[in-house]
């Protein structure tokens, strides 16, 4: 019973195997087929490979051509734009600002600029042209946009009268903030844009439209101040004296400063700090020239009359020198152009402090005759006042000293310029320019002494006559500096004018000192000695010591005295004297003749026993003769 069922199970078993078996042998016949056909699908494959490849290499090519005419087209494209963009831009800028808007205008500007620095970064020579045009159209709209800036200035550069500023002290006309904005903004644009059309260095169009409207409006405000300065300038009466401050000099210097001053503010409003110089140079230009011709014309007229008109020359420099000193430190410029503009008058002012030396000597060997009765001459007050005068112009005259040096004035000799002739003291800046004024002086002061007492031995008779006139004028010298701003300068001159002092009081003198000559005393064989211990002398037994002819020797002094006493106290009183003069040397010949006489008269007055026969006077009537004298 039990092997029936196994048997049963396994003859299942075997008929499945042989199903397995089946199905693996038609596994294999469909695997050979399988294989039969990939072997000829592969090969199928390398045939369509080696048919396909060309293709598949040119399509990529045709892929990479493609992407790269995309890329060509964009760039023409972004070319395309600018050129487009002109068209449009070109109405804007073809137009008058006024009718498009200045700010639309000044857009367009800034588009057209835009679009031309993009033009020429690509350095494509197809895009030459279009540069070109863009350059042009961009000039237009900065011409256009210049012709603004001009007319906006125009209309503020009407020209003022700068006398009326001077008067009222008022301040100067300035350009407005709102029109300092407007014109700032455009000059913003031009010189923006400026720079791609203009080579570097150069001015801007707006610059130079400044510079030339503004200018203009500079020279024709200051045109009245610089015809007064040279109407002014014309003498009535040519040998009068300039008068300090009489020359429209000062006011033309004055509305200079002005206007130049006002006008850099209104610069600064505007422009670059960078262009504020070049600007007011370029804007006070022409001013300038006309500036510097009108101190052309003021120095030939000073030349003209250099011993009149000299001052006029110190106050030109003075006037200058100090507007010029206040522009520099205002505005940092034009210290320059102002020291050309003066330089003329400066050098003929210079060459002034030598002339006038040299004339003064001129003039004193030129004269022919001398007051006969001692009196001065007028050429001492007339220098003495030339010096007083310069005292006024100070400053200027002081500058003048120091850039010739200590005694330059007189170093040159003739047809030599003062000026050519640098040394080492005239780069003394730091010299004391009032000491070296008052060594000036002094040495004026003695050129005048020495050419007079030299005319005075050639021109007049006798030494004491020589002696007055000499000591008149070193009077006149003394009154003048001690009444005058020369006074305090002059201290160190003293002593050589009391060395002159002294000459002429020995060259008057010189008379007294001869008749003071029979006062010396003449003693017999058996006459006593002066004696040294104060006590009474004896007049009558000096006389009796004495034989007859030695008496009679004293007789004659007496009346010898006497006569030339009175010729000299005569001669003396008509002489022409200063009161200073008169006085003092009064003093000096009783002091120097009183005491001989008191001497002489204590030993020998009993001559004529008090009859007056041969004593003229008594010790207290010589006494009051010479007292009257001063």
């Amino acid at each position: 019973m039990m092997v029936a069922p196994r048997r049963g199970v396994y003859a299942e078993e075997a008929a499945e195997v042989e199903v397995l078996n089946a199905n693996v042998d038609k596994l294999k016949s469909l695997r050979k087929k399988i294989g039969a056909s990939l072997a000829r699908l592969e090969e199928s494959g390398k045939t369509v490979q080696e048919a396909i490849g060309p293709v598949y290499g040119n399509t990529q090519r045709l892929q990479t051509m493609n992407t790269n005419i995309d890329r060509i087209q964009e760039v023409i494209e972004k070319f395309k734009a600018p050129l487009e963009q002109r068209d449009r831009e070109e109405r804007i800028l073809r137009s008058r600002p006024d009718r498009v808007g200045l700010q639309e205008y000044m857009s367009s500007i800034d588009r057209t600029s835009l679009a031309l620095r993009n033009l020429k970064t690509t350095n494509i020579k197809s895009n030459q042209q279009a540069v070109s045009d863009l350059g042009g159209l961009l000039q237009v709209g900065i011409q256009n946009l210049e012709d603004v800036f001009r007319d906006m200035l125009r209309q503020e550069s009407q020209p003022i009268e700068p006398l009326k500023q001077l008067t009222t002290k008022a301040e100067f006309p300035r350009l407005s903030s709102s029109k300092s904005g407007q014109l700032r903004t455009i000059n913003q644009h031009i010189s923006t844009h400026a720079s791609q059309v203009s080579h570097p260095g150069e001015l801007t169009p707006s610059a130079r439209a400044y510079a030339h409207e503004r200018g203009q409006y500079i020279t024709l405000s200051l045109q009245n101040l610089a015809t007064a300065s040279l109407s002014t300038a014309r003498k009535v009466n040519a040998d009068a004296v300039y008068k300090q401050g009489s020359n429209g000099i000062g006011h033309y210097a004055q509305g200079i400063q002005g206007m130049y001053t006002a006008e850099y503010d209104s610069i600064s409003a505007i422009f670059t700090r960078e262009e504020w110089g070049p600007v007011l140079q370029a804007t006070c230009q022409s001013s300038l020239a006309t500036f510097a011709s009108t101190l052309g014309n003021l120095d030939t007229h000073v030349k003209s009359n250099l011993l009149t008109d000299c001052y006029l020359a110190y106050e030109i420099v003075d006037v200058v020198s100090n507007t010029s000193l206040q522009l520099e430190n205002r505005t940092g410029e034009l210290k320059y152009a102002m020291s050309d503009a003066l330089k003329p008058v400066r050098e003929t002012a210079k060459s002034s402090l030598t002339t006038l030396l040299n004339e003064l000597r001129t003039k004193i060997q030129q004269m022919q005759s001398l007051p006969t009765d001692g009196s001065t001459v007028p050429i001492t007050s007339e220098v003495m006042t030339r010096l007083q005068l310069m005292t006024s112009y100070l400053p200027p005259v002081c500058s003048l000293l120091r850039s010739i040096g200590d005694g330059g004035w007189s170093a040159p000799s003739a047809g030599t310029s003062s000026t050519s002739i640098p040394t080492v003291k005239s780069f003394d800046v730091g010299a004391d320019g009032k000491q070296l004024f008052a060594h000036y002086a002094a040495d004026t002061i003695d050129a005048l002494l020495a050419g007079l007492d030299s005319r005075a031995k050639n021109l007049l008779r006798g030494r004491s006559l020589q002696g007055v006139f000499l000591a008149n004028n070193i009077c006149v010298v003394e009154r003048m500096i001690r009444n005058s701003e020369l006074d305090p300068l002059l201290t160190s001159a003293q002593p050589k004018l009391d060395s002159w002092k002294k000459k002429a009081s020995n060259a008057y003198l010189d008379s007294w000192v001869e008749t003071s000559k029979i006062l010396l005393d003449v003693h017999g064989k058996n006459a006593p000695r002066p004696s040294s211990t104060g006590a009474a002398i004896d007049s009558s037994a000096i006389l009796k010591s004495l034989s007859g002819k030695e008496r009679d020797v004293i007789k004659e002094k007496w009346k010898t005295f006497n006569t030339q006493f009175d010729e000299l106290v005569a001669k003396h009183k008509s002489y022409r004297m200063e009161s200073e003069v008169r006085r003092q040397l009064g003093k000096d010949v009783q002091t120097f003749m009183e005491p001989l006489y008191t001497r002489f008269w204590d030993r020998y007055h009993e001559i004529d026993k008090g009859k007056g026969k041969y004593v003229k006077y008594d010790k207290g009537q010589m006494s009051g003769a010479l007292s009257s004298l001063a």
